[in-house]
């Protein structure tokens, strides 16, 4: 990849996974450019067009679904190759929705280097590029209220299910678990925030019928 022009996106809110990712494409002689949310990886393509994204889903400000979403309704956009990763939304319906709106590759966290490079490998020496046409708004939110609601229905079992099971652990258990507790009631709480503007939006898109 000499040629200036060609950069990879890597964008995760978790500093440990966007330091790792970064250092491993870097010393694979990848140029890569990193954000920490949707937000900032839309004013990064706005300021140079990469050749690859890999986003994880689960993000504040704008997350994975919504960057992949705006990146085709752009027609200079539609053909940016996308590669999720994700620990959370990892069910079938929520890679059927992924390749919907036009995702090329989902990928479970932890990554596996010894996959996700030649992959990386794999995307890149496909020259050609298809645009993808975008779902229109309401089939958009409508998809992706559904992905949401089912995932805020597994957090909170999965959290009333920590929760009793906190109260059983040793002192010394108790800290790291109480850590992964507190990141689910976080991602429980980013969810909820979603399908509130998911619900304005669609109530908005109802009410111009």
């Amino acid at each position: 990849m000499n040629d200036r022009q060609d950069y990879l996106l890597i964008v995760d809110d978790v500093p440990d996974i966007l330091e790792l990712l970064e250092a491993t494409l870097k010393f694979k002689g990848y140029r890569v450019v990193t954000a920490r949310n949707g937000q900032e990886a839309m004013d990064a393509v706005q300021r140079e067009r990469p050749v690859l994204i890999i986003a994880d889903i689960l993000m504040p400000r704008m997350d994975g679904f919504s960057l992949v979403h705006r990146l085709r309704l752009n027609p200079e956009t539609r053909d940016v190759p996308v590669i999720f990763l994700s620990a959370t939304y990892v069910a079938p319906e929520d890679k059927a929705f992924a390749q919907t709106i036009g995702v090329a590759h989902f990928i479970e966290k932890p990554v596996d280097l010894d996959q996700f490079l030649p992959l990386i490998s794999e995307i890149l020496e496909k020259k050609a590029r298809t645009a993808i046409e975008p779902l229109n708004e309401f089939d958009f939110y409508d998809g992706y209220r559904k992905r949401l609601e089912t995932k805020l229905h597994q957090k909170v079992v999965q959290i009333a299910r920590d929760e009793r099971l906190l109260e059983t652990l040793s002192a010394e258990e108790k800290p790291s678990f109480k850590s992964a507790l507190d990141q689910a009631i976080s991602e429980r709480d980013e969810i909820q925030e979603l399908l509130r503007q998911i619900h304005k939006r669609l109530g908005n898109y109802t009410d111009q019928k």
